[in-house]
């Protein structure tokens, strides 16, 4: 006959594991939903089961106890070494979770091979317990009873108990206040409840601390999860929206509405730039210095994001104001660079190709400071890199000095510049683009205005490098010269050779 009996106490601790497996099993559902990172949602998950499994094992163990048979022997001993195993893991995942949020990931997975070591050797002493007895045995009626070594049982779990409080101690600075407060319950509420169970004889308080802790432990760390989680979406939120503001912003420091100048027969004038992130470090420019002076601009600022972005606006509005005052791209470049360099902490730089187009004759003046090749097409021509002397990129050295060429534009002569975006875009097997696809793209598809000279490139570009990331900022500029009835024959150097 069973010895388990309607007394108060069994009553009690029927109740108390009952409502625990029920409560332990609406927390595994809020775990399902809660918003917090999966890997910390798995490991509640194994830690709730860990529970569920420990109370339901010695729920079991109170049913079975005390019934005859040889199958009941085997499945009371079953279940008795299941609670006990249980109850090891439970208190080795509750200092692994302490301690890794405690101290940083290397450091804790050293600590975590130890508590591997200490869980590893109570597996082992209660397998030997299962055939010596030294934890606990069963006699012919089945009934429990502890061993001469019981109180070794939980040694191991107190030594990773202790672990735990030391890590709380120590690294109290890294727990919010009720998360440290929360942990500590967990590790001492089941110590209470043993003095509890000491006075109150028969009642399981130890069975109840443990499930009380655990959910309250579940419902305050994941609570400041969810409200760190919270925080951090409105923040995401925030920043998502002020960089779309300031692509907006960025949008608009570069011209942006074509045609450009729609009252000019002489030349028509397209360009573009595609940002790598949301706000990128290539810019271009183009404005008229008088009514037969058209200034233009093609840049790259180091590194990419917000930094590049900011010394984007910066190089593009000096490097505009030089040009008007000084009508000249060498003279422009070298007061651009002092002025950069005066006030350049960071130690970034830009490289920058400018350009002075006399309208009425196309004269274009122009000047490198280690920018790409621009690409010139005579009108019987094809596109060619115009191989101009490159100086050094602005910002690194406030005593460079730069020098000019010229180029003379024919009618019909057409100028294409572009940033390393293009030449240097990638596709997954790590290839180039490379200037001679790019040139291949330029002649294989001549158009007629500069937007579908762009568009050309551009999809030759995303046909290259398929569904590859795009690494850098995709800028372009071309300019088709028409010329004026009063242009004088062309003169000069032009394009196709090397200009060193």
């Amino acid at each position: 006959m069973s010895s388990f009996t309607m007394s108060i106490p069994n009553v009690i601790n029927f109740f108390m594991i009952a409502a625990g497996i029920g409560i332990i099993g609406l927390s595994l559902i809020q775990t399902r939903r809660a918003p917090i990172r999966e890997d910390v949602k798995k490991y509640f998950i194994v830690f709730m089961w860990m529970i569920l499994l420990y109370i339901t094992m010695h729920l079991a163990r109170q049913l079975l106890e005390g019934n005859p048979g040889s199958g009941v022997r085997i499945a009371i001993r079953t279940v008795t070494f299941i609670e006990f195993l249980a109850s090891g893991f439970m208190t080795f995942m509750l200092t692994t979770m302490i301690l890794f949020t405690a101290v940083s990931d290397s450091r804790a997975r050293k600590h975590a091979r130890m508590l591997l070591g200490l869980l590893g050797v109570h597996i082992v002493l209660l397998v030997v317990s299962q055939f010596s007895g030294m934890y606990y045995s069963f006699d012919e009626g089945n009934v429990y009873h502890r061993g001469k070594l019981y109180l070794i049982s939980n040694l191991i779990p107190f030594l990773m108990m202790i672990q735990g409080a030391v890590l709380l101690i120590r690294h109290k600075k890294q727990f919010a206040k009720r998360v440290a407060i929360a942990y500590w319950i967990y590790l001492l509420a089941p110590i209470a409840a043993m003095l509890l169970q000491a006075v109150f004889a028969g009642v399981q308080f130890v069975i109840f601390a443990t499930v009380g802790a655990a959910v309250n432990m579940f419902a305050v760390v994941t609570g400041d999860m969810v409200s760190k989680y919270e925080a951090q979406k409105m923040e995401s939120s925030r920043m998502e929206t002020e960089l779309s503001m300031a692509t907006r912003i960025q949008a608009d420091m570069l011209p942006n509405i074509f045609p450009a100048f729609p009252e000019r027969a002489e030349f028509d004038i397209y360009a573009s730039m595609t940002p790598a992130k949301e706000v990128g470090g290539d810019f271009y420019d183009y404005f008229l210095l008088d009514e037969d002076h058209l200034g233009i601009v093609m840049a790259d600022v180091s590194g990419k994001g917000v930094p590049a972005a900011l010394f984007m606006m910066a190089s593009k509005i000096l490097i505009q104001n030089y040009t008007l005052v000084a009508r000249d791209p060498r003279a422009a470049l070298e007061a651009a660079n002092r002025q950069i360099c005066q006030t350049n902490r960071e130690e970034m730089f830009v490289t920058v190709w400018l350009g002075i187009l006399e309208i009425s004759t196309g004269k274009l003046t122009a000047a490198n400071a280690g920018h790409e090749f621009p690409v010139v097409k005579m009108p019987d021509g094809k596109y060619e890199l115009f191989k101009d002397r490159h100086g050094l990129v602005i910002g690194a050295m406030e005593t460079t000095r730069y020098r000019e060429y010229e180029i003379w534009l024919e009618k019909g002569s057409v100028l294409f510049l572009y940033t390393d975006g293009v030449a240097e875009a990638t596709n997954a097997q790590n290839e180039l683009f490379g200037t001679d696809r790019m040139l291949d793209a330029l002649n294989g598809t001549p158009s007629d205005t500069p937007e579908k000279t762009l568009n050309v490139v551009r999809d030759a570009v995303e046909d290259f490098v398929a569904d590859a990331p795009q690494f850098d900022d995709l800028t372009m500029l071309c300019i088709h010269y028409k010329g004026s009835d009063t242009a004088p024959a062309a003169a000069g150097e032009n394009a196709g050779g090397n200009h060193e």
